[in-house]
C-alpha cells in the first residue's frame, strides 16, 4: 500500500469540466425537504448559498459502484487504497449569486493530496477546488475548496478522539429530529449512493455504526438555513465548516448560531451536547 500512497500526489492539479443547468425542481424539492413553506421558484431566484450542490450530481454508471454505494476509486479523484470516505469540510467564497434558469460550468482541480498517521492509522486528505461560472460571465460566482478524509477500518483498541462540548451561548438555535426518510431525501437530491445514509443493515453490520450517519453538507445546509433565517437581508462574503464528529438518525440535531458583528459563528450539537460541526460564516457589509 505504500507504494499506492506515494503514488497520491501525481492527481495533484487534474481537473475536469461540468456543464449544468439551475432548474427549478431541485430547489422546491430542497425547500420541501427542510419543510419551507411552498413558493414559486421563478427563473432569476437566487440559489441559497450550499444549494448548489443539487447540481452537477456524481452520474456514475450503475456497474462503476463500489460495495458501500460510492464509485471506485480512480478517474478524477485519486485512488485512495483505504476503504472509509468521509465529507471532512469545506471552505467556500460567495462573489456572485446563481440563479435559477442559469447555465453553468464547474471547473474542478485536485488541488492537494496529503498522507498523515494519526492515531487511528494512516489518513488520507484530498482537497478539491470547485469554481462555478455562469454562461457568459467572466468571473467564477462560487470557489469552494471541498475536503475528503480517507482513512482504514477500525481496529480493536483503537481510541476515539474525546468529544468537544457544544457552546452554550448562542443566540438562535433549532431543534431536528433527522430520520431515515429525511436522509433518503437528500441522498436522493444530491444522487449520493453512500450506503451509511440510507442502508441499515449495512451501515451497522459492515461499517460498525449506531445509526444512519446524516449528511455532512445537509448539516451544513441546516446551519446556513437557520442563518437566513434569522438574517433574512443578510448576504454571505464567505463560509467554512469543519465536521468534528458524526451524527446518527433518530436522535435530536440541533443547530445554533450567534452573531458578532459581521461574522457569524455556526455549530451543531449532538443529542448528548457534543460539538459535532463548528463553522463560520462572514456577512457582506
Amino acid at each position: 500500500m505504500n507504494d499506492e500512497l506515494s503514488r497520491l500526489a501525481d492527481w495533484v492539479g487534474r481537473s475536469e469540466t461540468l456543464h449544468d443547468q439551475i432548474g427549478p425542481t431541485p430547489v422546491a424539492a430542497l425547500a420541501a425537504t427542510l419543510d419551507h413553506p411552498a413558493a414559486p421558484v421563478p427563473a432569476g431566484t437566487p440559489l441559497p448559498p450550499l444549494w448548489h450542490w443539487l447540481y452537477f450530481l456524481p452520474l456514475h454508471r450503475a456497474s462503476d459502484i463500489g460495495a458501500d454505494g460510492h464509485a471506485r476509486r480512480g478517474g478524477f479523484l485519486p485512488p485512495v487504497p483505504l476503504p472509509r470516505r468521509m465529507w471532512a469540510g469545506s471552505q467556500f467564497q460567495f462573489l456572485a449569486p446563481l440563479r435559477v434558469g442559469e447555465a453553468v460550468t464547474r471547473r474542478s482541480t485536485i488541488a492537494d493530496v496529503t498522507v498523515k498517521s494519526g492515531r487511528s492509522g494512516t489518513l488520507v486528505f484530498v482537497k478539491v477546488r470547485h469554481e462555478l461560472v455562469s454562461h457568459g460571465a467572466a468571473a467564477p460566482a462560487l470557489v469552494e475548496f471541498h475536503d475528503i478524509v480517507y482513512r482504514a477500518e477500525p481496529q480493536p483498541g483503537d481510541v476515539p478522539p474525546p468529544p468537544v462540548p457544544a457552546p452554550t451561548d448562542a443566540d438562535w438555535f433549532r431543534d431536528w429530529l433527522p430520520d431515515d426518510v429525511l436522509l433518503f431525501r437528500y441522498s436522493a437530491l444530491t444522487f449520493n449512493g453512500h450506503r451509511i445514509h440510507y442502508d441499515r443493515r449495512y451501515v451497522t453490520e459492515v461499517e460498525g455504526y449506531p445509526g444512519l450517519i446524516v449528511h455532512g453538507p445537509l448539516i451544513a445546509t441546516l446551519l446556513l438555513d437557520l442563518l437566513r433565517h434569522e438574517l433574512p437581508g443578510a448576504e454571505l462574503a464567505d463560509f467554512r465548516f469543519k465536521a468534528l464528529r458524526p451524527t446518527f438518525d433518530g436522535r435530536p440535531l440541533r443547530v445554533n448560531g450567534r452573531r458578532d458583528g459581521t461574522s457569524v459563528r455556526l455549530w451543531a450539537q449532538d443529542h448528548e451536547g457534543w460539538l459535532t460541526m463548528d463553522a463560520v460564516a462572514t456577512l457582506k457589509g
